[in-house]
């Protein structure tokens, strides 16, 4: 009786040994690294490491991902978690089944923010630009077509004063960084252009720039709000997972994430005060239909192409001699010729289409000799 005992205890031990090997786990967090690799993973590796210690039984890493390499990475798993700005979050939403597990609260002035906007500016000596109508015909630059706080949140406030970005500025640049946007417009290369909340701030803090260099165009006012703002607000960035990561997983990741102190030294180093559970990101699903970019795109994706396809097909009617069949008498046909011109940036997509139809009708009828 004490042997069965003891093989009973000996097979329950192996058994939880074995549970426990299984269910470890290497995770990828895959990060938009929108000021390049190497700060993407100074800002975050922290967090990592932070997951590590509070889940000790799974190994998490950071993956920095450009603008370009964000969906491919969700689409094909190769990360689990990943940490986009709003905007992509819900192409991924709607796209892939992604799902929000956390929202950031950024430390900006030493306030707690879990919102963000964006910054419409010229340079302070354009005394020909002091609203949004007179960027008409100006050169523009924004960060990227993807970029939510460095170019949609702008696109949406130039619909709202009926503005059309596309056809009615001289030209629409993207300068990939937040900073290369602000020095762009600083040396006089661009007219004006757009980044998101904190960055003019920031660049000030550095020794980059001083904000009196510049003028806000479509200034706006929050409470609690410390920085310079041209449009609405919207939550920040979301700690999101990729649909195939079982819903406990995200929910210890989660919980650990929530639990960060605001003084750990992975808070610190991604300049942030924490996590709070999701927010609600409706809006910005709105901002995407309105905008018809990202998860509401319309159009088949070609890169800077022209196609065109022509059809020419020929009816009429013939006459015959002594049975012989010969050339009609007259033949009637058409070509028709669409041209095709898509040009696309990121997720942006433009579309120009000409058809043209030619009608032709030729006579076979000669006068006699």
């Amino acid at each position: 009786m004490r042997a069965k005992n003891i093989v009973r205890t000996t097979t329950i031990l192996l058994f939880g040994f074995i549970s426990s090997v299984v269910m470890a786990a290497d995770y990828k967090i895959g990060v938009l690294a929108k000021n390049g690799a190497t700060k993407a993973v100074k800002e975050w590796g922290d967090t990592a490491n932070y997951l590590n210690s509070a889940l000790p039984e799974d190994t998490f890493t950071i993956a920095p991902l450009s603008f370009e390499e964000v969906f491919p990475a969700i689409e094909n798993q190769s990360v689990d978690f990943f940490l986009v700005n709003s905007s992509m979050f819900i192409t991924a939403k709607v796209k892939y089944d992604a799902s929000a597990i956390a929202t950031m609260i950024n430390s900006r002035q030493g306030q707690a923010l879990n919102s963000f906007g964006g910054v419409i500016l010229t340079y302070i000596d354009r005394d020909d630009i002091n609203k949004l109508e007179d960027l008409k015909g100006k050169t523009f630059m924004a960060v990227e077509a993807s970029s939510f706080g460095g170019w949609q949140m702008a696109y949406k406030e130039f619909l709202d004063h009926g503005i059309d970005p596309i056809s009615d500025l001289g030209s629409l640049q993207f300068g990939n960084k937040h900073d290369n946007v602000v020095l762009a417009i600083q040396n006089g290369e661009v007219d004006a252009g757009t980044v998101r909340t904190d960055t003019l701030e920031r660049m000030e803090a550095t020794g980059d720039i001083s904000l009196s260099e510049f003028k806000i165009l479509s200034k706006k006012k929050f409470s609690n709000f410390p920085f310079v703002v041209s449009t609405a607000l919207y939550p920040e960035w979301p700690f999101a997972k990729i649909h195939s990561i079982p819903d406990a997983v995200a929910q210890k990741v989660a919980d650990a994430l929530i639990k960060m102190p605001s003084d750990h030294v992975a808070a610190k180093h991604a300049n942030i005060v924490g996590w709070s559970e999701p927010l609600d990101y409706s809006e910005v699903d709105v901002l995407q239909k309105l905008l018809k970019v990202g998860a509401y795109n319309e159009y088949l994706f070609f890169k800077n192409c022209r196609c065109t396809h022509r059809f020419t097909p020929i009816f009429g009617k013939q006459r015959g001699i002594n049975g012989l069949r010969t050339a009609p008498l007259w033949s009637l046909g058409f070509r028709f010729s669409l041209t095709i011109e898509v040009v696309t940036d990121k997720d942006c997509i433009y579309v120009f289409m000409v058809p043209v139809f030619t009608f032709i009708l030729t006579s076979n009828i000669y006068p006699d000799d």
